[in-house]
């Protein structure tokens, strides 16, 4: 669980801007996803074995975690765009 996260995002979004918003947009979910589940087996993982490493679980949390809250931040601004065009006069 390394520092690879990162450079895997900056690749999805060079990757992103020759494709749709729906596919950028598909493709943040499928690695928030990917990220919970890569927490979640590591924890279990490190659970089994009494000789697994804290610091790499405390990593891996600490990546889904961000990568949530960079998604829930996405969220709340393409809602309160959405806002912004239902507000304006036609």
């Amino acid at each position: 669980m390394g520092g690879g996260t990162g450079a895997a995002q900056a690749s999805s979004l060079k990757e992103g801007a020759s494709g749709s918003f729906g596919d950028f947009l598909q493709k943040a979910v499928n690695e928030t996803v990917n990220s919970g589940k890569a927490s979640e087996h590591q924890m279990a993982a490190s659970a089994a074995s009494k000789d697994g490493s804290i610091v790499d679980v405390v990593t891996a949390v600490a990546e889904a975690e961000t990568t949530l809250q960079t998604v829930v931040a996405v969220r709340d601004k393409v809602i309160a765009a959405y806002q912004d065009i239902i507000r304006m006069p036609i």
